[in-house]
């Protein structure tokens, strides 16, 4: 039986570092009620001309750094991304060029925060049938360009940055099971209203940013997020105590407590990077999974529930064992 593990992580933000205390300047609101409300207290936002790709191999090169390989034994590239650097081709594409890989599947995938989760899912499943060996699956994102820096319910919440890891082939049982659904009926909750063939340059200073109704989004996300931790643990017939380590999507604090709190686990056990972070989208989960590998909280052995819940809406979820 071939499964899938993780070899190496990595993580990549921008040196740019905006505070709370900098948005009071330009937009009516405080250092106070964004903790309050998020617990966001900054976020790193990309360079002028500092695109996903960019950041997104940085985060691979640290991840097949710890996997102690080399990029050209990576056979399969899979990127997360709602920012991508171009229409076409892919981020992955561009990523694997500058990697010096040649002739192995590379494709992006647009679940917008879940897409960390799509991605590890499919090349889990690719390596799982013997179509690769070696992944690397990446959650990279920019999506300070589509935020509207006028906007207080959305200008707060959002940050750029990227996330890594390479997944090998093994006997023994990393990946354990994922889990991925979505539901378009809620669109017009969360979405950015332009797109290429809906004339993206004729609208895009009225509606290519983010809009989101947070009340809404936010109900969605703690029922979703709680349904898809219940269906992973009685899928795989594991009880939630025997859980080392929760990592949620790193959208809202809120929302991470009201997951924990379901699955009965202390804060403590629960990575957060939301407040130093904000909202990375795809990046989040594998960023905050990077910081708690490289500073020695996560452990080879321990047993990780990672959830995601976005724009779609989609949600999914991943049991691993590191």
């Amino acid at each position: 039986m071939i499964y899938s593990r993780i070899a190496g992580t990595g993580g990549y933000l921008p040196e740019k570092v905006v505070t709370n205390k900098e948005l009071e300047e330009t937009i009516e609101t405080s250092d106070e009620w964004i903790r309050e409300r998020t617990g966001i207290c900054r976020r790193h936002i990309a360079a002028e001309g500092e695109t996903c790709s960019d950041m997104g191999i940085i985060a691979a090169e640290k991840a097949i750094e710890m996997a102690g390989i080399e990029a050209t034994d990576v056979d399969l590239i899979v990127v997360g991304t709602t920012t991508p650097d171009k229409v076409f081709p892919s981020t992955a594409c561009i990523i694997q060029r500058r990697l010096g890989i040649k002739g192995s599947p590379a494709f992006d995938v647009q679940a917008a925060c879940s897409g960390f989760i799509y991605a590890l899912d499919l090349a889990d499943r690719i390596i799982r049938t013997g179509g690769a060996t070696t992944a690397l699956v990446i959650g990279s994102e920019a999506l300070s360009r589509v935020v509207n820096w006028e906007d207080r319910g959305t200008a707060v919440l959002f940050g750029d940055g990227a996330g890594a890891v390479v997944l090998t082939a093994s006997k023994e049982q990393g990946i354990i099971s994922t889990h991925m659904h979505a539901d378009g009926q809620y669109e017009e909750l969360l979405h950015v209203p332009a797109g290429i063939a809906s004339g993206y340059d004729t609208v895009r200073h009225e509606k290519a940013f983010i809009h989101m109704n947070g009340n809404a989004v936010f109900k969605r996300a703690v029922a979703a997020l709680g349904s898809i931790a219940k269906e992973t643990l009685a899928t795989n017939g594991i009880d939630k105590h025997e859980l080392d380590w929760l990592i949620p999507h790193q959208a809202n604090l809120r929302i991470i407590a009201a997951a924990a709190r379901k699955l009965d686990m202390p804060m403590d056990r629960v990575v957060v990077t939301v407040d130093e972070q904000a909202n990375t989208s795809s990046a989040s989960i594998p960023l905050a999974l990077d910081t708690a590998v490289r500073d020695g909280r996560i452990q080879r052995g321990h047993l990780l529930l990672l959830e995601a819940f976005g724009a779609g809406f989609t949600w999914g979820s991943a049991l691993i064992r590191y």
